[in-house]
């Protein structure tokens, strides 16, 4: 056992929190009685759509910024995406921001941002099978959309990004 004036210390030193130092709290924040420092964000660009084939980093289309924070940041590029019609309600709404991280692949249940025929990117929830995969809306007024592997190569089908974070605006 370590006595608490030790911890104490020690958590001071470090300038985090007894209970942080001790593993029951996860947010670093700094000791009672210390000034409170903004965690310092990053500022990632919300795009209105996404054209398939351009690098995220090429899209002129930069309608808005978001700020995320430095933790998220460093597991990866992110962007933000517009929602720009219904078919992810009622959840995520037309206007809303999702925030996404960019990779090519996701696990089946996740919500991605995917580019069809080499048109914009759509938002919907990811099903795979063994021989192709199937990208979902909420709204049940909506048909999935299901692709054949060889669909996926042909036409193609891409996963750019798997939305993390929703911000939705009232």
């Amino acid at each position: 056992n370590i006595p608490s004036d030790k911890i104490e210390s020690i958590a001071k030193i470090g300038n985090v929190s007894p209970s942080y130092l001790m593993g029951w709290d996860s947010s670093i924040g700094p000791t009672p009685n210390e000034p409170q420092t903004k965690k310092k964000g990053i500022t990632i660009n919300v795009l209105g759509r996404v054209a398939a084939g351009v690098p995220i980093k090429a899209v002129e289309d930069i309608i808005n910024t978001e700020e995320i924070t430095e933790e998220m940041a460093a597991t990866g590029e992110f962007f933000g995406l517009r929602i720009s019609d219904d078919s992810m309600e009622p959840k995520i709404s037309e206007g809303d921001v999702v925030i996404a991280r960019q990779q090519d692949d996701a696990e089946s249940g996740e919500i991605v941002i995917a580019t069809i025929n080499g048109c914009d990117a759509t938002c919907k929830r990811l099903k795979k099978y063994a021989d192709g995969i199937m990208l979902l809306s909420n709204n049940p007024k909506y048909e999935p959309m299901i692709f054949t592997a060889q669909e996926i190569l042909e036409k193609p089908v891409r996963i750019i990004g798997r939305v993390v974070e929703l911000r939705a605006k009232f």
